[in-house]
């Protein structure tokens, strides 16, 4: 799975576990942490991607916060 990619759609997050969920937080938040440093020295090729990966961050955070309040339908908790 890539991050900032249409892979990492809200349907494929349900089905992680938990653990999956924050593995996944964390490779986007670093990889979001180079993108920035790649546009702060003006190497950053692709701005868009920035976009696309802080979109992934909000999903695995609102999958989250779903789980925790228990709505929506995980299939983890199942």
């Amino acid at each position: 799975m890539a991050i900032g990619t249409n892979e990492l759609a809200s349907a494929q997050l349900r089905g992680f576990d938990d653990d999956r969920l924050v593995d996944e937080l964390r490779k986007a938040k670093e990889e979001l942490f180079n993108l920035r440093f790649q546009s702060a020295t003006g190497q950053l090729e692709n701005h868009g991607r920035l976009r696309a990966v802080r979109k992934d961050i909000a999903r695995i955070y609102t999958e989250m916060h779903e789980r925790a309040l228990g709505i929506g339908r995980a299939k983890a908790a199942e």
